[in-house]
């Protein structure tokens, strides 16, 4: 945290220095680095840093901040379900190109009293603006019900959140958020866009990376099922062969 306040005082020295107009914003994260360990249970990033307005005042009660945490990008198929002679079988489906892993925002009010969809939309500053690339020719009732169908999966496993309350601003100057970060988060590279909003418009806005991987036995599997693909897959079937045939041996002996 120490490194994070040097940092601040410094852009606060500048600025004060140069006279610049636009407004300067500096966003902090307190861990660019989590590691996913064996029994890893999720763990809570704190979001924070500072803005000055273009006369070097403190500009807390004049800016709104809306802080934005999204996860690596993926492809992903949704499905649908309808009931045929009792059961349930896949139905209609959708192709997103770039839906994000993880997806959460927090406010200092609510969005919809800061900005209007249309800014909401280019920022992505909510749930219902994320941007998720639909491929194909689909119907655009269609293409909203399965957006909307994939948003509420995501949001019931912890994936997808808003906090529209989730920004506390302190001193007229300092900013916070708390996200929480599930435990079954995917790894890559996270980035954390924060936003400073006056009357409608986004002012400034900066971008901080947290690098979520895996270590231990866990990074040991996802490096060997990458680099060495065939040796992996033939002791996956091995083991699963071995263990087959252990559990049927003592099963005998019951």
């Amino acid at each position: 945290m120490t490194r994070a306040f040097q940092s601040l005082f410094l852009i606060f020295a500048m600025f004060a220095l140069s006279g610049q107009r636009d407004a300067i914003l500096v966003p902090e994260v307190s861990q660019n680095d989590v590691k996913v360990r064996q029994g890893f249970v999720g763990t809570e990033l704190l979001l924070f840093g500072a803005i000055l307005d273009p006369a070097g005042r403190r500009a807390g009660a004049k800016y709104d901040i809306v802080v934005v945490l999204k996860g690596p990008a993926e492809p992903i198929r949704m499905r649908e379900k309808e009931r045929f002679v009792g059961m349930w079988v896949n139905a209609a489906s959708s192709d997103f190109r770039s839906a994000p892993s993880f997806f959460a925002v927090a406010a200092s009010r609510p969005v919809s009293e800061i900005v209007d969809e249309k800014t909401a939309a280019i920022y992505e500053l909510g749930t219902d603006f994320i941007q998720l690339s639909p491929s194909g020719q689909i119907d655009p009732e269609k293409q909203r019900r399965f957006a909307e169908g994939l948003v509420d999966q995501r949001e019931r496993l912890g994936l997808y959140n808003e906090d529209m309350r989730g920004v506390r601003v302190s001193e007229q100057v300092l900013y916070q958020a708390r996200i929480a970060l599930p435990s079954n988060v995917t790894t890559g590279k996270y980035t954390a866009e924060t936003f400073a909003i006056s009357q409608g418009r986004v002012i400034a806005s900066a971008v901080a990376d947290v690098n979520v991987r895996k270590t231990g036995v866990g990074r040991f599997v996802e490096l060997s099922s990458q680099d060495w693909s065939l040796t992996y897959g033939l002791v996956a079937v091995m083991l699963s062969i071995g263990m087959g045939w252990v559990a049927g041996r003592l099963f005998s002996m019951i």
